[in-house]
């Protein structure tokens, strides 16, 4: 049973609005999907929605894939007003806010990929497929990095965060926690120690940390780690986009 909303002025209309924004994400402990391709890869992974919403269009063409969960019918006009996107599909999912409090850092195994201070919704999008791809564990945001509930890293992290762990954490305290079980880790550092990527053994646990765009690592994050490590550069470009940078070291030290 579909519940149709005709009023822009609806309660739930304004609450999935303000799902854009972090306090209105707060309010109601739920974030928004947005877009076909989200909430079906949500919906594959067994995702705790709490409610689907579009259009009569495209609730139609969908219909047989939904959980039992709340429906709601939407105007096209209302629609159009909801999500982040500028020619919105049409189709929308909430989902609850993850608990993160059980991912314990003194117990998490296989490879993990810690971002320090990343900044740019792509890059973020962009580093978790990646991991996803090269068959990580998970990701952990530190302190400074950009929300990974935004709508734009969302969209850019394409379903990969319903396929690995995802959680935000203090690096320091996830740093400690590894290198204190003797689990090994990289980070990605020009400096007169670091070592050739290359030349470096594969994990089979461990963590790689990339850092932010324009300052890379925090120092006191480099002189935590195992090693730090560089990319040699062959041309004359100056540096390598981080997310390009951390496709490079994913895919060697998973292999």
């Amino acid at each position: 049973m579909r519940e149709r909303i005709t009023s822009s002025q609806n309660k739930r209309v304004k609450q999935w609005r303000a799902l854009t924004t972090k306090k209105g994400r707060k309010v109601t402990q739920t974030y928004l999907l947005e877009g076909w391709h989200l909430v079906q890869e949500a919906i594959k992974a067994r995702l705790p929605l709490t409610a689907i919403m579009g259009t009569e269009e495209q609730l139609t063409a969908h219909e047989g894939a939904f959980p039992a969960v709340p429906i709601y019918e939407l105007t096209d006009s209302i629609a159009q007003t909801i999500g982040d996107t500028s020619t919105p599909q049409g189709i929308f999912a909430t989902a609850s806010m993850p608990n993160d409090d059980h991912v314990d850092p003194k117990q998490a195994s296989g490879i993990w990929l810690f971002l320090d201070q990343v900044q740019d919704p792509g890059n973020i999008g962009t580093m978790v497929r990646t991991a996803d791809a090269a068959g990580l564990t998970g990701v952990v945001l530190g302190r400074g990095s950009v929300s990974r509930f935004l709508p734009k890293v969302l969209r850019s992290m394409q379903g990969s965060q319903f396929h690995i762990q995802l959680v935000e954490g203090d690096l320091h305290d996830w740093i400690t926690a590894f290198t204190g079980r003797g689990l090994p880790v990289y980070g990605t550092n020009l400096d007169p120690q670091a070592k050739d990527y290359r030349d470096v053994p594969g994990l089979s646990q461990g963590a790689i940390v990339m850092g932010n765009e324009g300052n890379g690592m925090a120092p006191d994050l480099q002189r935590m780690t195992t090693q730090n490590l560089y990319i040699p550069i062959k041309g004359q470009a100056e540096s390598l986009n981080v997310a390009i940078a951390a496709g490079i070291v994913m895919f060697r030290l998973a292999e």
